[in-house]
């Protein structure tokens, strides 16, 4: 479901609630430059086409306790339909799995974990083998510094301003 007409209001209101989505509809409104219930219409309009899917607050990780962070490459066995389901199926369920990309070149997907210690990616890594949802062969990544972390898309720069 998408909008019949996305303009550069529709793309400024984006922009901020991707930057404070605790902002009120009056302060939005005046960012962007109309009376709250017209913006209130439109980001209602954005949330219900979908371009808006949620709300959540920024976690600093470091600050609850170390954990780690880790990339993970993997190859599957097989590339029938099945083995591809059952993988991401799985994927879904483990609650340290952050992001799973089905990835082109040479190997089959890219996963983001976070786990509180290393022991903790061996055994769900150990379970996945047991399971046997596919995995042929996987190489892990420590992650050792983040020195760029976003999570904000660049709007702008990828839909071109009408501006």
């Amino acid at each position: 479901m998408g909008l019949t007409k996305f303009d550069r209001i529709d793309l400024s209101i984006l922009v901020a609630l991707q930057r404070d989505g605790r902002m009120t509809n009056a302060q939005l409104a005046d960012l962007v430059g109309l009376s709250p219930s017209p913006c209130l219409l439109r980001v209602k309009r954005l949330q219900e086409a979908g371009y808006i899917e949620g709300y959540s607050a920024r976690l600093d990780l470091a600050q609850l306790g170390g954990t780690v962070t880790l990339f993970v490459e993997v190859t599957l066995s097989s590339h029938r339909r099945d083995t591809f389901d059952r993988f991401e199926t799985a994927m879904r369920d483990i609650p340290e799995v952050m992001e799973c990309h089905l990835i082109s070149g040479g190997y089959d997907y890219l996963v983001r974990m976070t786990v509180a210690r290393l022991s903790d990616f061996q055994r769900i890594i150990e379970a996945l083998l047991e399971l046997d949802v596919g995995i042929g062969k996987y190489f892990s990544y420590v992650v050792m510094k983040t020195p760029v972390r976003r999570s904000e898309f660049p709007l702008r720069h990828l839909f071109n301003d009408p501006d």
